[in-house]
């Protein structure tokens, strides 16, 4: 789609220049004609983005004459795309990413992001954020987290936890699961009576998460997490844990816990249709939460995976600042407005994870058990990141051979194909 010929690129190119100008001048730059170029891909009606919504509101109130040029991304679209942009005059000022080696990491290792070290230190942002969710924010030389410099900031948490529509289990008899053995006999009393278990997303994340979950619940111990995701050994695809996770999965496609066509919907189909009372369960983020509660008709509940002694999350997605930002100061400040209390009371209320709200401002029961859950996971060390962290394009790799497991594909050989992957994609 992109075979137009030169002249629509130029064409496009004197647009974008028409419109930056625009926002710079008397009508839509404010009275000094600067500009904050925003980027970020929560919906407007998710915790997240109704939060940014007010930190702009309340940026701009802050800063006369400086107006917020919000455009919204798509995940996937700056998980591609990225590192051309940021290494291009259309960068933004600040912009949400995805944190791990394979994103931030990778961005930061090749000069894309500012540090940010001194402006978390002078502004306290270090005083905020708990231990284990600074991992994510900080990155080595080689781009590994846990690293001694911040190239982000996460302002909220987030972690996977199965969505249950109460109504359904109810209309079919069935027990919300407290632990594993009880979710798969619930599963199999759905299956009987016709109802699949499970939505799911082939073409996107939901398919390659539901693989780590399972892979998880058969690791000994912690150390096989940091093997995976910091290469504090080599790990092996086809050890026990791994090969249980394939293993379980497919067995689940066949057995019709989760439906065969799923192998190309995408998680915005996933979750409308969990949503509208399709599926008893949904296990995906807690960044579906606020449109659950706004948009679900039914009686619903969350809880941690049944069983779980570890579960994917992490802090939340990183603001971070690209090395050829034109507003540094202005960026920094934009992120010091995300960590102030009202916004982040105003995240906690619409059922985000917020990193510091005062805890006696979330007040909704479900909202409670959700942030109680999430640092029960964060003290406890039982957050153990997401599948494709570890090496660049290694998303695409598990969506890949997730949607082949789907269609059939032996697990092992899946397994096999995702380890050459990690192997050569591991920082040299």
């Amino acid at each position: 789609m992109f075979k137009a010929g030169r002249s629509a690129a130029l064409l496009a190119a004197l647009a974008a220049a028409a419109l930056s100008l625009s926002a710079c001048g008397g009508d839509g730059g404010g009275s000094d004609g600067k500009v904050l170029k925003l980027w970020h891909y929560e919906a407007p009606d998710s915790a997240m983005g109704a939060a940014w919504n007010e930190a702009i509101k309340e940026f701009e109130a802050a800063h006369p004459g400086v107006k917020v040029k919000f455009e919204e991304k798509g995940f996937e679209q700056i998980q591609k795309t990225a590192p051309m942009v940021l290494n291009s005059k259309d960068a933004p000022d600040v912009l949400e990413y995805n944190k791990g080696n394979a994103t931030a990491g990778m961005l930061s290792k090749q000069g894309l992001l500012q540090d940010l070290t001194p402006e978390v230190t002078k502004r306290g942002w270090d005083k905020l954020i708990s231990p284990g969710v600074q991992v994510t924010a900080k990155y080595d030389a080689k781009g590994t987290m846990g690293g001694d410099k911040w190239f982000g900031v996460p302002n909220y948490g987030e972690y996977l936890q199965v969505y249950y529509n109460k109504d359904l289990f109810k209309k079919n008899g069935v027990q919300i699961p407290t632990n594993f053995a009880e979710l798969t006999a619930a599963m199999d009393k759905f299956v009987a009576k016709g109802v699949t278990p499970l939505t799911n997303a082939g073409a996107e994340y939901m398919a390659q998460q539901f693989i780590y979950q399972l892979a998880l619940d058969k690791a000994p111990d912690r150390s096989w997490v940091d093997a995976y995701q910091r290469y504090t050994a080599k790990p092996n695809f086809n050890d026990a844990a791994w090969t249980s996770g394939a293993a379980t999965f497919a067995d689940w496609v066949k057995k019709g816990y989760i439906a065969k066509n799923s192998v190309s919907q995408k998680a915005e189909d996933a979750g409308v249709a969990f949503m509208s009372g399709k599926f008893p369960m949904m296990f995906s983020g807690s960044w579906w939460f606020g449109r659950v509660a706004k948009e679900a008709k039914f009686d619903w509940e969350t809880s941690v995976w049944p069983g779980a002694k570890m579960t994917l999350g992490s802090s939340g997605n990183l603001w971070v600042v690209p090395k050829g930002s034109k507003n540094k100061d202005l960026a920094y400040d934009f992120i010091d407005i995300t960590m102030k209390k009202k916004v982040q009371n105003m995240l906690g209320n619409l059922g985000g994870i917020p990193v510091a709200a005062d805890a006696s401002a979330i007040t909704d029961p479900k909202v409670k058990k959700l942030t109680d859950d999430f640092t029960t996971l964060a003290q406890n060390n039982q957050l153990a990141y997401y599948p494709d962290w570890p090496v660049a394009g290694f998303y695409d790799a598990w969506v890949a051979q997730g949607q082949k497991i789907m269609n059939g594909t032996a697990p092992g050989s899946a397994l096999s194909a995702l380890q050459k992957t990690y192997d050569d994609g591991l920082p040299k």
